[in-house]
């Protein structure tokens, strides 16, 4: 099969090569008109390898080539690109949900000295049973200086197929020497359902009951892969061990992914009706209905919250809307990105890279539109508006200060941290970390709670 088509909902990175493509099917008028474009870009491409001042080698030829392909592109959406091989791996690392690697979150220093920092290891990865700690300096990777290292040359090194080898030399903070780490690869899985703090007993997993008194859950959704309903179902199945009697789902920064994921999530909390329908130009309508058995959580089993933001955007915005029209939960936060599109990747030189192209655009139940286009107004209707009552503005201080509280306390130290010290540096950094929007949710929830209690004659708690 020379290519697959993925129904893609993220907004990520030819003109000729969809020149080519269109060509061969194409009615022989539009043939002509195709070949006359393709010839167009094929002799610009030759007068420039051979007139340009300085000769191109082949790297430099081809980064002209999908520069001019992306260029073109541009102008039909921002959605529309062409992922060039490496980045091809990449997005297929981020739709699977998972890869070959060691387990750790790094960034550059860009502040400092640009030196490679580990953010955080992943509870339980190789990285993490090897001894590598939050904020270690990699100073080499098997041996080669990351002195001046690209993060992509970086990651391409650290990651490769389980089981092979890899050693980081590393530098621990306060110490003056480094020290090498030898471990093996494994197949890593992305987590993207979290809560808001970690077990203290068990820091690869997460407590899903945020109001202990209440026994109000709270789950976050950070992205849709393949894996992302399989880890949401384990985790409602697991907040219901734990006595659920409310949910806050949290969509906030998520930027979309798989159509399919989205559907069988909003799946989870509708027992029937319209999750959503794709219109494209030459296709017939596609419409994604709710089916009974596939629901987890009824509106009689707990009320549920959906928070979103401005970054809030397409799958997100598919099961926001889809259970915000069927009233099945109340939207709290702030307005979605609006992005009402559908992309499909298509696959091409022999599945090394794609063609990612917007063809068709996605309606919630409502018949409403989703999309923000270019001239789209803020009174216009776009996006997922809160329910009424339930906006909850932040200043750009409040925002700042969100992401940088959420993410201190997503931290894990390392193995060889005591618990205790763990526990100590998290907590110090959670004291000035204020989240308006989880707590505007939160009481929504210890309202309906005792309102269901009270209608059951069951007895009432007490919000602490």
């Amino acid at each position: 099969m020379s290519r697959r088509n993925l129904a893609w909902l993220l907004g990520i990175a030819a003109v000729a090569l969809l020149g080519l493509t269109v060509s061969y099917s194409a009615p022989p008028r539009e043939k002509d008109k195709n070949y006359e474009l393709v010839r167009l870009m094929v002799d610009v491409l030759d007068e420039v390898d051979h007139k340009y001042v300085k000769e191109l080698d082949p790297d430099r030829k081809r980064k002209l080539v999908e520069d001019m392909i992306n260029g073109g592109l541009e102008h039909l959406d921002p959605h529309s690109n062409f992922i060039a091989a490496h980045d091809y791996k990449q997005f297929n690392r981020q739709s699977k949900g998972k890869f070959g690697g060691v387990g750790i979150h790094i960034r550059l220093d860009r502040q400092g000295s640009g030196a490679l920092i580990v953010e955080s290891p992943m509870v339980g990865s190789p990285a993490y049973e090897a001894g590598v700690l939050a904020g270690d300096l990699i100073v080499k990777i098997d041996g080669k200086s990351t002195d001046s290292m690209r993060m992509n040359e970086a990651v391409d090194m650290i990651m490769g197929d389980p089981g092979t080898p890899v050693t980081l030399t590393v530098l621990h903070e306060g110490s003056r020497e480094t020290v090498d780490l030898e471990m093996k690869r494994a197949e890593i899985e992305m987590q993207c359902v979290m809560g808001d703090l970690r077990k203290a007993d068990n820091p690869k997993e997460w407590d899903f009951i945020i109001d202990k008194d209440n026994k109000l859950a709270y789950i976050r959704l950070t992205t849709f892969t393949e894996t992302s309903p399989a880890e949401l179902k384990a985790a409602l199945e697991q907040a219901k061990k734990d006595g659920m009697r409310g949910l806050v789902l949290d969509l906030r920064s998520n930027p979309g992914g798989l159509l399919k994921a989205a559907v069988d999530i909003s799946n989870y909390f509708l027992e029937d009706g319209r999750i959503v329908s794709t219109k494209g130009r030459d296709q017939k309508e596609e419409i994604y209905d709710a089916e009974p058995k596939k629901n987890l959580l009824t509106a009689h089993d707990c009320p549920l919250v959906v928070l979103v933001n401005r970054y809030s955007a397409s799958a997100s915005e598919i099961v926001s809307a889809a259970l915000q029209d069927h009233k099945r939960a109340v939207i709290v936060g702030e307005r979605s990105f609006g992005k009402g599109s559908v992309q499909n990747v298509i696959e091409m030189e022999n599945h090394q890279s794609a063609l990612k192209l917007t063809t068709a655009s996605y309606w919630r139940p409502s018949g409403k539109n989703i999309h923000r286009f270019p001239d789209s107004t803020e009174k216009q209707e776009w996006g997922v508006q809160p329910n009424p009552g339930f906006e909850v503005k932040l200043t750009d201080e409040e925002r700042i200060a969100y992401a940088r509280g959420r993410a201190k306390r997503d931290v894990v130290y390392g193995k060889s941290t005591p618990p205790e010290s763990a526990k100590a540096k998290t907590d110090k950094d959670a004291k000035p970390y204020v989240d308006k929007v989880l707590d505007r949710a939160l009481e929504h929830l210890r309202g309906e709670v005792q309102k269901a209690a009270a209608g059951r004659g069951l007895p009432l708690t007490v919000p602490s």
